[in-house]
């Protein structure tokens, strides 16, 4: 099984998503025999913003067939003025390729990325779960659902920490109780819904 590991925080030692995600590739490579993992940093290797050029030559970019070949991909993302970080927008950029991640049909965009894992380490200050008063500001997870989905990526799942900012206290017992969420995670990926589903 091939695993593609990426980071986006640049937080260095000091995030909470890099913990998490850490975490999450230990817990699939520990209940599986065989797990290839490439590790990309994008904090520290960041991919360039897409350019109109780039654009035209994403189909060869090396990066959306390292998605590919990907089973399981594990993302850790902080939370940045309500959405994810510029260097993991870029890398969304690069592998979001018509031809290669989505077709268009007669009826509107067609995934081709199907029967891959996305599990996501998201790490945000505040809190802005359900409920909250600024749930209406996360942008962060909708923005890749949104992104996954559209590719075909129907098995997604998010280990979110939040409240980091708040206090030490808070941000203590909010990464705990993240790092149980991790211990949940099943080492089998869900069935892909059948396409058209």
């Amino acid at each position: 099984m091939k695993l593609l590991h990426l980071d986006s925080s640049i937080m260095g030692a000091n995030s909470a998503s890099r913990v998490l995600s850490a975490a999450i590739v230990e817990r699939i490579v520990e209940t599986h025999d065989a797990v290839d993992v490439t590790y990309r940093d994008l904090a520290s290797e960041p991919l360039p913003h897409l350019t109109l050029d780039a654009f035209k030559v994403l189909d060869a970019g090396t990066d959306v067939q390292q998605f590919l070949d990907a089973d399981v991909v594990v993302i850790g993302a902080g939370f940045y003025n309500f959405s994810v970080p510029t260097q993991l927008k870029a890398w969304i950029d690069h592998i979001v390729v018509r031809g290669k991640t989505f077709a268009r049909g007669e009826n509107g965009p067609i995934g081709l990325a199907q029967g891959k894992r996305v599990i996501v380490a998201l790490a945000r200050g505040n809190v802005y779960s359900d409920g909250s008063p600024y749930h209406s500001f996360e942008h962060a997870e909708t923005l890749l659902r949104s992104a996954f989905a559209f590719m075909g990526v129907t098995d997604i799942e998010f280990i979110i920490a939040e409240g980091l900012g708040r206090s030490e206290e808070v941000r203590r017992a909010s990464i705990a109780g993240a790092l149980e969420e991790v211990r949940k995670v099943s080492p089998n990926p869900k069935a892909p819904a059948p396409l058209g589903a």
